[in-house]
């Protein structure tokens, strides 16, 4: 496995890099920041950080300029979705599933494809959501039963998808959806796009979260969608492995937002210790505190020095992304929610209650050790990258 070529470093944060970092705490600061408790506790849609990515160009920032993007780089990607992330979670799944639901086009559809959906989803006029897990298909994703059946020069699509993230609120979804039941087992799947309003496809109700709560999540259901044939994403029978590529590069921003949600946790607490007091003397100058707060923050730099090394072989598609997208995703996720719970120890009975953030930091990270696949399933990719 290679570790990248030693005449490159493997990643280099930029001037620009930095610039952008400073425009996105801005406008998450100022424009995301204030709502975050209420998008929470009222579990909606964070309209307003919606409102401010689409404004600042955030939204979507990995679209390429031909297709009216911004045309971020991998890791500047990733800083815009941790900055935003440092100050709610919900929020940064906007760019986020964006990236998601657009990857397998990006990486597979045809010009006419991408010129149709791509634009819109940059200009901040649609979202693009991603549907590949099922009830019965979470890890076991080739065990899907949503089918799509050929009918003249269209496509059937009926079944139903889970664990949606943004579903309802987006305009577009990547689904994937078996076409040949007979076929060999993950080559008889086929990607393709399908629009909120096409008839048939509705939505189960939001479920109900430990964590992310601004973020609707909500099941898809499709009753004999009619898909014109123009709509499919690559070729027919390659729509597993479109995903599994997509997930590739994807992981790698889940564990950017695990990293910013690391961070806001962190700088919260720092705050904290250093104003509170007992026995006379601030809480941040006893010992045992100091090591904790070395061991988050030590923790927290490695985890964003892997998400960046693992952002720049995104950019450059290395032939090792898989282990490093896995590994990214993997560490900087327990490493979120490590930092989070001493965040919530560190400001005792003031960090279990909803009046400071860092319990719902503590909540919204533990999603990102399960979506975009469960840390087990991290270590079994990355198992098999070494094993090969």
């Amino acid at each position: 496995m290679s570790t990248g070529n030693p005449d490159f470093p493997l990643f280099q944060v930029s001037e620009d890099h930095e610039a952008l970092r400073e425009a996105v705490r801005a406008v998450a600061q100022d424009k995301i920041a204030p709502y975050a408790a209420a998008v929470d506790e009222e579990a909606r849609y964070p309209q307003e950080a919606h409102d401010a990515l689409v404004a600042s160009d955030f939204f979507a920032p990995h679209i390429p300029e031909d297709y009216d993007g911004v045309g971020a780089d991998a890791l500047a990607t990733c800083i815009v979705i941790e900055e935003v992330a440092r100050v709610d979670a919900s929020a940064s799944l906007i760019p986020a599933v964006n990236k998601l639901g657009t990857m397998p086009l990006l990486l597979a559809a045809s010009e006419q494809v991408k010129d149709r959906y791509l634009p819109p989803v940059a200009r901040g006029e649609a979202g693009f959501s991603y549907g590949l897990s099922e009830r019965e298909a979470g890890s076991d994703t080739a065990a899907m039963r949503c089918r799509a059946k050929p009918d003249g020069d269209d496509w059937v699509l009926s079944g139903q998808k889970s664990w949606i993230t943004n579903a309802g609120v987006s305009d577009f979804y990547t689904v994937l959806a078996v076409t040949d039941p007979d076929g060999p087992r993950g080559r008889n799947i086929t990607a393709f796009v399908v629009e909120k309003d096409d008839e048939g496809f509705t939505f189960g109700e939001k479920e109900r979260k430990l964590g992310i709560k601004g973020s609707p999540t909500r099941e898809l259901h499709f009753d004999h969608v009619r898909i014109p044939g123009d709509r499919m994403v690559g070729e027919r029978g390659e729509g597993l492995k479109i995903a599994l590529q997509t997930l590739d590069h994807t992981r790698v921003t889940i564990g950017a937002q695990a990293v910013g949600i690391a961070q806001g946790a962190l700088d919260f607490a720092l705050g904290y210790v250093k104003e509170r007091k007992q026995f006379g003397k601030a809480v941040a100058e006893f010992q045992g505190v100091q090591f904790m707060l070395a061991d988050m923050a030590m923790q927290l730099e490695a985890a964003r020095q892997m998400v960046y090394v693992a952002a720049a072989k995104s950019e450059r598609g290395d032939p090792d992304l898989p282990f490093f997208g896995a590994a990214a995703k993997c560490f900087a996720s327990d490493v979120a929610m490590r930092v989070t719970t001493d965040a919530v120890q560190l400001l005792g009975g003031a960090g279990y209650v909803r009046d400071f953030p860092v319990e719902r930091m503590m909540r919204d990270a533990k999603i990102t050790q399960i979506y975009e696949g469960t840390n087990q399933i991290q270590r079994v990719v990355m198992a098999r990258q070494l094993l090969r």
